[in-house]
C-alpha cells in the first residue's frame, strides 16, 4: 500500500488514481440551516425614533462622503489613464468601457481629474 505522503512524481509523473481526495472532516455542526436575519449596522433594533434618525442621518452622511471621495478618486484614475504621455493611454471610450460609464461621462470624468491632478495654487 502507497504511503500517504507519497508524491505524484514517485507514480512516474502522475497521481495516483486509487488515491482521491476527501472532504474536510467538520469540526462542528452548523447551528441552523435558516440563515440569519440581514442586520444593517443594527439599526433595525433601535426603537427609539429619535435615536433611529441620528444614527441613519449619521450612517447616511457618512456614506455620502465616502461616496464623494471614490469618485474623485475614479477621476483621479481615469485622468492618468487618458495622459497623453503614457504610451499606453486609453481613449474616452475605453475608459467609459471599464467604469461602465457614457463617453461623454468619461471626457467629464477625466477633465475633472485632471483639475484635481493640479497643485493648488495659494493667493495670498
Amino acid at each position: 500500500m502507497p504511503d500517504s505522503h507519497t508524491k505524484a512524481s514517485d507514480h512516474g509523473g502522475q497521481a495516483d488514481p486509487a488515491r482521491r481526495l476527501r472532504p474536510v472532516q467538520l469540526l462542528f455542526e452548523p447551528q441552523s440551516a435558516e440563515p440569519e436575519p440581514e442586520r444593517f449596522f443594527d439599526l433595525e433594533s433601535i426603537d427609539d425614533p429619535a435615536e433611529l434618525l441620528r444614527r441613519s442621518t449619521e450612517l447616511a452622511l457618512a456614506f455620502r462622503t465616502a461616496a464623494e471621495r471614490a469618485t474623485d478618486f475614479q477621476a483621479v484614475a481615469a485622468a492618468q489613464l487618458a495622459d497623453p504621455r503614457r504610451f499606453d493611454a486609453l481613449s474616452d471610450t475605453e475608459i467609459a468601457q471599464r467604469a461602465d460609464w457614457t463617453p461623454d461621462y468619461a471626457a467629464k470624468m477625466i477633465e475633472y481629474g485632471r483639475g484635481l491632478l493640479q497643485p493648488r495654487r495659494h493667493e495670498d
